[in-house]
């Protein structure tokens, strides 16, 4: 217990806004900045996140919690004209559930987080909300599709993008109608997000007409998928559709199209990542994603966040920065909502769950949120985009629906 204490501790003392800026892409578990106890007077309001900072989802994770602190930082000098410094935290899940676990015990014990942007995968999503819920902490994620994130009935879980029951029917319709397909092979990765997405798209596309000739799971972290990858090439198929993340989904291209098979490959949002093209090269040429994240130029507030982060951070943006600045404007929004509602004192995180799931037309960067009764936002949408040549982001084709 001496040790949980004072990690803790530790990590509720690592830096004030200030020089977030400062923050680097080498976290650790959380935030490695020092934060002082605010000598005017103000109160500190701590906003958590949560996302695969290392390991094969790193490039996404790091844009989130980028996108994240642009937004906190933004809203710094309104947040002190109320009396309260704002301050960001920051953990790495590593993809992996009993990390996200182990860092949400540590968030939910830290009473001045007031909220939590993550997770990025389902996977750790679902087991750490479980923790959040106890500690009456509301968290959104800016990328978990998987349906039982909003399913299981808890307040103070939400999310900003479309679920994989609209995500999966969407690519199979795309891929029975618009590519022609008949014979399809579907590859998962056995995650929550990898199977939910290939089971969605599998029922869809048999519905279709489609004939599923082969439905197998690999292993997250392998690096030869010869296996599989004969698998398909003796079954002949019109289109394979993968279920993970880019960091695997690479590999498999790459390594079927050495093996002669040239048919396009479809997958979903764990794809979209600049990773996706510097692993695959070339062989990304005929691949197609759905996706549940949009052009971050679509808009001129859009275009405004790009030249922002670009500016921030020497970086260009991934298709989930603008979803981590998007997910933290609507957290702040309702703390200070909450702020409002309780005379300016500081509320209760109850009272910043309640805000954040009455978020209504909150407008964004690039995303329209409104929250349903499960957390779900109405507006979230589903975007298609075709690599041509090896440079990401791809072609967006518009807009797809199931």
């Amino acid at each position: 217990m001496n040790l949980k204490k004072s990690f803790a501790l530790l990590s509720a003392s690592i830096l004030s806004i200030g020089i977030l800026a400062a923050c680097s892409s080498d976290t650790p578990d959380s935030s490695d900045s020092t934060k002082d106890v605010p000598k005017d007077g103000t109160t500190v309001i701590k906003i958590a996140t949560q996302s695969p900072l290392s390991g094969g989802s790193a490039i996404t994770g790091e844009s989130i919690r980028l996108g994240a602190q642009l937004k906190l930082e933004e809203e710094v000098e309104k947040f002190k004209e109320l009396g309260y410094t704002l301050q960001l935290e920051t953990y790495d899940d590593q993809s992996d559930p009993k990390k996200g676990v182990s860092n949400a015990n540590i968030i939910g014990a830290d009473e001045s987080i007031l909220a939590v942007v993550g997770h990025y995968n389902s996977g750790v999503a679902i087991p750490s909300s479980e923790v959040y819920d106890k500690y009456k902490l509301a968290m959104i994620t800016p990328g978990a599709t998987a349906v039982d994130v909003t399913e299981r009935g808890l307040k103070t879980v939400n999310r900003i993008v479309e679920r994989d029951d609209g995500q999966g029917p969407a690519a199979a319709k795309y891929a029975v109608e618009t590519l022609g397909a008949k014979k399809i092979f579907i590859i998962q990765d056995k995650t929550a997000f990898g199977t939910g997405v290939a089971e969605a798209f599998r029922g869809a596309a048999e519905k279709l007409g489609a004939e599923i000739v082969g439905f197998e799971g690999i292993t997250v972290g392998e690096k030869d998928f010869n296996g599989v990858v004969n698998q398909v090439l003796s079954k002949k198929p019109d289109v394979v559709y993968f279920g993970g993340i880019y960091s695997e989904a690479g590999i498999i291209i790459k390594q079927a199209r050495a093996k002669g098979i040239d048919v396009p490959f479809m997958g979903a949002d764990g794809m979209d990542s600049s990773g996706l093209v510097d692993i695959a090269g070339d062989a990304v040429k005929n691949t197609f994603i759905t996706s549940v994240a949009g052009d971050s130029t679509a808009t001129e507030t859009g275009k405004k966040f790009v030249e922002a982060y670009k500016a921030a951070f020497n970086k260009e943006v991934e298709a989930f920065s603008v979803y981590g600045y998007d997910t933290m404007g609507v957290i702040l929004q309702a703390v200070e909502t909450a702020i409002n509602d309780n005379g300016g004192k500081l509320p209760t995180r109850e009272k910043v769950a309640e805000a954040i799931r009455g978020t209504k037309d909150y407008q964004g960067a690039l995303t329209n949120v409104t929250f349903d009764e499960k957390g779900d936002n109405v507006n979230a949408k589903i975007y298609l985009y075709k690599f041509d040549e090896a440079v990401y982001p791809g072609v967006l084709e518009g807009e797809v629906s199931p």
